[in-house]
């Protein structure tokens, strides 16, 4: 196999605490990395190390010699240059082509004029990315690169990421993002590197397996410590010579369980909740606003009843802040009228996380500064206490809101927020910056939540798991509500496409005879056959799967038998292309099957 065009050994790293004890990385030609770890595992340090940003108390990092690295941080400084064209230029080597530049911003909505120190969240993170796209490079360490994109410019960047040669390192809490570009995945965990030769779909399964496995080790262990120590208490008398070798066994165990790198538990989200609200949330009737000349939500009409969960989706600036703030009484409308039912009580997190000043104490975001308890669900606590439930240690209680991680102010809004009681959340961008534990335990939160909830993300997999329909563009100003969530709406959008309404006759006519229905064709022979057979091959693919995968999660198999590890290696991506192919073939079949049938 060909030597990495980047790798680490043996990363070693400490601030206040051990960040890494031995962790490492090897970036592959055209490989497809995602690097996952929950929030302030060092997943951001670890890429500024492999940048050569960041440089490590100990390891070794290598490249190869001519291969050209682009970073993409997550909060980029371009306020020194004059355009945005300008701070994307600066980026390209003099073998380079200008021209990706400018046709990169374009692909990506900007112009290449506008002024860098004026530029939103979303179109920062837009001239970062033709930044680190435009020269074209060997390899792509991409930090979130979704965060603050809309939904149209996360399909566009995963298609351009698709088609690139280079190879990708890549951090992100946008599960269908992971699942659609990763084919491998490097897991941070308590300072090591855990390796799994298959992207990050199969990454969830594999991790809670490896941590079962753990614990099951670890129980086993302490179970012998516990037999061992009733020995030394019981088995050893005074009329005895001490077991000097069965003593020192003892000593070796517990040295073992010390060292042992026990999980983190996980964070404990919970929303308060305030008395129910009327069954009537939200009624809006007619609802227009513009901004001059320019429409921003015309003649919208929606009920909104008591436990709906509504997601708000669309490119960026199409208006749904605006949108947010005219159905929850923040902003008057132009015309039109929102009643807001009985008994609410509204508790709002913004995207920008306005509500934290970095010169703050993190404890004094919650308690406003007084004292040391915070009142949750209408019980007090002490502030540390409800702080570890959201992964935060004492320490950082009284630290300052700038000496936090993205990821990490992201939690401590989310504990602000759902500290207050509630029955109607609204939350604007919740999932920007969290890690994917901290976003499934966020999602649970809001399943049990008895309240309704109104959000905006451009995050699929979060919007197809917690809301009950979603409200989109539909351009001019019109906004369209749609039942189910952002992959419903995607089915329904693409049916209306494809079946365009008729249209209506110029003269009156008499009552139309119904025609029958056309029936579907019937399937072939070799169709009727595939069918049949498609399962039992995708069955032996999967069998073949499964042994590739037990090949390669022998940690020692590269250094042992490269040429075995790149034969697996290049197996594995063969048989799941395979199988991929396989499933959508016996799924269009079945489909037709059913058509036919009925």
């Amino acid at each position: 196999m060909a030597a990495p065009l980047l790798s680490l050994r043996d990363i070693r790293l400490q601030y206040d605490r051990p960040l890494f004890d031995g962790a490492d990385l090897n970036v592959h030609e055209r490989d497809r990395i995602g690097l996952v770890g929950r929030n302030g595992s060092g997943k951001s340090t670890f890429l500024k190390i492999a940048a050569g940003l960041v440089e490590p108390d100990a390891g070794e990092r290598t490249l190869s010699p001519g291969a050209t690295v682009r970073y993409l941080e997550q909060e980029p400084d371009f306020s020194s240059f004059e355009t945005t064209l300008a701070a994307v230029e600066a980026g390209l080597g003099p073998a380079d082509d200008p021209h990706n530049a400018r046709r990169l911003l374009e692909a990506l909505g900007l112009t290449g004029e506008e002024d860098p120190s004026a530029l939103s969240g979303g179109e920062g993170r837009r001239v970062a990315i033709a930044r680190a796209l435009a020269p074209d490079p060997d390899i792509l360490l991409l930090d979130e690169p979704t965060n603050h994109l809309d939904l149209q410019a996360i399909d566009w960047l995963e298609g351009e990421l698709k088609r690139s040669r280079a190879a990708l390192v890549l951090i992100s809490h946008d599960r269908r993002f992971l699942s659609e570009l990763t084919t491998r995945t490097v897991w941070i965990d308590r300072g090591l590197t855990r390796r799994l030769e298959r992207g990050f779909a199969h990454f969830e399964e594999w991790r809670d397996k490896t941590l079962e496995e753990e614990e099951t080790a670890a129980h086993k262990l302490d179970r012998k410590i516990a037999a061992e120590e009733d020995w030394v208490r019981y088995g050893v008398t005074a009329r005895r010579k001490r077991n000097v070798r069965r003593m020192r066994e003892l000593g070796d165990l517990r040295a073992q369980r010390r060292e042992a790198r026990r999980a983190v538990g996980g964070p404990a989200i919970t929303a308060a909740e305030s008395g129910q609200s009327g069954r009537r949330v939200i009624e809006a009737e007619g609802v227009s606003k513009s901004y001059g000349d320019r429409a921003v939500v015309a003649d919208f009409s929606i009920e909104i009843a008591r436990g709906d969960r509504i997601g708000l989706v669309g490119p960026n600036g199409a208006g749904k802040t605006t949108l947010l703030r005219l159905l929850t009484g923040a902003l008057e409308p132009d015309a039109g009228t929102v009643k807001l039912g009985t008994n609410l009580d509204i508790v709002s997190l913004d995207q920008r996380r306005g509500a934290l000043k970095p010169t703050d104490r993190v404890q004094d975001v919650l308690t406003g500064g007084r004292g040391d308890m915070v009142t949750v669900g209408g019980a007090p606590r002490h502030v540390v206490g409800f702080l570890k439930d959201f992964l935060f240690t004492p320490e950082q209680a009284r630290a300052p809101v700038l000496s936090l991680s993205g990821g990490e102010r992201g939690r401590l809004a989310l504990a602000a927020a759902l500290a207050r009681p509630s029955n109607l959340l609204v939350l604007d961008e919740p999932t920007n910056d969290l890690d994917l534990e901290t976003l499934d335990v966020l999602e649970e939160a809001l399943a049990d939540y008895q309240g309704t909830v109104l959000l905006v993300s451009h995050d699929r997999d979060f919007l197809d798991r917690i809301v009950t329909s979603v409200i989109a563009p539909e351009g001019a100003g019109r906004w369209r509500e749609y039942v189910g969530g952002y992959s419903d709406m995607l089915i329904e959008r693409a049916g209306a496409l494809k079946s365009p309404a008729p249209k209506p006759d110029k003269k009156p006519t008499a009552a139309p005879v119904e025609k029958p229905k056309e029936r579907a064709a019937k399937l072939s022979f070799n169709d009727q056959r595939a069918l049949e057979t498609l399962p039992v091959e995708i069955e032996k693919l999967e069998a073949d799967i499964a042994k590739l995968t037990d090949i390669l999660a022998d940690p020692d198999l590269y250094a042992r038998d490269p040429a075995r590890f790149e034969k697996a290696t290049r197996l594995l991506g063969e048989r799941e292309a395979l199988k991929a192919e396989k499933e959508e073939a016996w799924l269009e079949l079945e489909m037709r099957r059913e058509e036919a049938e009925a």
